[in-house]
């Protein structure tokens, strides 16, 4: 096996398949070459048989074949028979009244049965011998990259249109949630897991050092305040990013967390409800 294996090369690598292949994939090979043969040999002796058939028939048995077969092309390419000639074709047995016919395979079924086993063969060669094909899971990872591409591409053109002076509070649940993903990975370590506030500011109540409005939110992260430690984020986030995460911070006021830090900045009306049965 080892040698009928090395026979077998990839013509991209020069490789042999033994070479290629190793564990699982290996013996897959292996069961579709045995496959293949196995397949090759039936239809080999089947075509033999036909052939061997066909020659222990005597010219006078073929004339009279052809002489008594009077059916159109159509007939003979499904295989039919008119009901007159239904008696030529009884056999000698019967059982109970009940007599067999002797109707062969239909020549267009005969085709198609053959034809499938010329796919599978070539379709097993390109896909699992060669590797040449794409299986599922190729065509899924290429998929799934071509629609990475697509979102990717959506995403900043949806994105180049938010600035300071467009941005608007959203309030749907899917930007909601993609705004709480965004503050859980970038915001806690300064405002807390519920912007109670440490290091930085309580954000979930009325008061606001820099403003408490989405704009002046969305200023605020974009471009960050040095001198407070708080780094700009314009290079982390696009701005559909920051829009979401300032809604969701804007969301949070009046939340009243445990342990929130005391009120800094100047008091600003609330410009969105509470979202927490939302966000549940």
């Amino acid at each position: 096996m080892n040698l009928l294996l090395t026979t077998i090369l990839d013509p991209a690598t020069e490789k042999s398949i033994w070479d290629l292949t190793s564990g699982e994939d290996l013996l897959w090979v292996m069961i579709m070459l045995f496959i293949t043969v196995g397949v090759g040999l039936l239809l080999a002796v089947t075509l033999n048989m036909a052939y061997v058939l066909r020659q222990a028939l005597t010219p006078e048995d073929v004339k009279v074949a052809k002489a008594a077969d009077t059916r159109t092309p159509w007939q003979r390419f499904t295989g039919l028979y008119e009901l007159s000639k239904e008696k030529d074709l009884m056999l000698d047995h019967d059982f109970d009244g009940i007599v067999e016919l002797n109707n062969p395979t239909p020549p267009w079924f005969m085709g198609l049965f053959y034809s499938t086993i010329a796919f599978g063969v070539v379709y097993l060669l390109i896909f699992h011998v060669i590797g040449k094909g794409n299986v599922m899971e190729q065509e899924y990872t290429q998929e799934v990259a071509v629609a990475e591409k697509e979102r990717a591409a959506f995403i900043k053109l949806v994105a180049g249109k938010i600035n300071e002076n467009t941005v608007t509070l959203i309030n749907d649940k899917k930007g909601m949630e993609a705004g709480k993903v965004l503050f859980n990975q970038y915001c806690t370590a300064c405002h807390g897991q519920n912007a109670e506030g440490k290091v930085g500011p309580n954000l979930t109540d009325e008061y606001w050092i820099h403003g408490g409005t989405i704009k002046a939110v969305f200023h605020t992260v974009t471009e960050g305040v040095p001198e407070k430690g708080m780094i700009s984020w314009k290079k982390q986030l696009n701005p559909l990013q920051i829009q979401q995460v300032g809604s969701y911070i804007l969301s949070l006021q009046g939340t009243k967390p445990a342990g929130a830090k005391e009120p800094q900045g100047e008091k600003v009306e609330p410009t969105a409800p509470a979202q927490k049965v939302a966000m549940q």
